[in-house]
């Protein structure tokens, strides 16, 4: 009885939080090897499909290196990458376009449809592509360009398909791809491809999944997560070297979006079972979310 009578008090918990998103916007960016795990991708697919249900509009933005490496492997390509990208030449454009926006893309879709969601792909081979950008140029350190090949930026969503599907109880499944104005096809960032979704949407959140639990003070130890920063917070452990290394460009891009109009950014360890269901829905939260000041209570 006192099993039932904590999970009803949990249940009350999150009706709370329910109510407060519902009809509410959340991006979620999937990637890296958390799409290699297949439990935790269970888990979290299987949280999105709940946020659908109680009235949350949830839309996936993924991307796939991993599997993109393997690809390239097996056709016997070496990837080169600078500042962190890579370096896309046809031959590898085609394999990023077949495993991302096809392989991967279709197999998120039919692993929702299967748990009992309905979701829909949002890539070229549907012919409902929803992102259009143009090439990336990024300066060297003598600010000449450095030209990474078919790799872009996305400069336009296409909000109207995607808020049309979300209203009408589909979860958006889109690959971080984009198509310029000529019908050139370019390998975008997934974080910044999840930037621009969440932007165009005026999304009430953006979830960066991580394999790490979120924002630490010592970053060796998950015990000393930061459970809420201010942008100001932030921009000062930036500064004083408590946030370095690889989380240093996932803190940015959460400020930069922060600045673009969405409400909050969560950073959050998508390895822990039902991660999603317990950031949004609880009082705590399990990572790390970020704002612009601060607000009484988490969320």
């Amino acid at each position: 009885m006192d099993d039932a009578i904590s999970k009803a008090d949990t249940l009350i918990e999150a009706m709370g939080w329910i109510r407060r998103f519902r009809g509410k916007t959340t991006v979620i960016k999937l990637g890296g090897s958390l799409l290699e795990d297949h439990d935790a991708i269970q888990n979290l697919l299987l949280d999105v499909i709940f946020m659908e249900t109680v009235g949350m509009h949830p839309v996936i933005v993924h991307g796939g290196g991993p599997s993109i490496n393997r690809a390239m492997d097996q056709a016997k390509i070496t990837p080169a990458w600078i500042k962190g990208r890579r370096v896309t030449d046809q031959a590898t454009l085609e394999i990023v376009e077949r495993v991302l926006a096809g392989e991967i893309n279709q197999n998120l879709t039919g692993r929702i449809e299967q748990l009992g969601g309905r979701a829909v792909n949002l890539n070229f081979q549907s012919s409902s592509n929803v992102l259009f950008g143009e090439k990336l140029l990024l300066p060297d350190d003598s600010g000449e360009t450095i030209d990474l090949g078919f790799v872009g930026q996305v400069t336009r969503v296409d909000r109207a398909v995607i808020e049309n599907l979300t209203y009408a109880g589909q979860v958006p499944v889109i690959p971080s791809m984009c198509i310029d104005e000529v019908g050139q096809k370019f390998n975008v960032n997934a974080d910044t491809a999840a930037m621009a979704v969440a932007e165009a949407l005026g999304a009430e959140k953006l979830v960066f999944l991580s394999d790490v639990n979120g924002v630490r003070r010592d970053k060796h130890d998950p015990n000393t997560i930061i459970h809420s920063l201010t942008a100001e917070e932030a921009r000062q452990l930036i500064a004083d070297k408590v946030i370095e290394s690889g989380m240093i460009p996932k803190v940015e891009a959460c400020l930069a979006t922060l600045n673009r109009g969405v409400r909050k950014v969560h950073i959050i360890d998508g390895r822990l079972r039902h991660s999603l269901l317990l950031e949004i829905y609880t009082t705590s939260g399990i990572g790390t979310e970020i704002v612009q000041s601060r607000t009484p209570a988490k969320h």
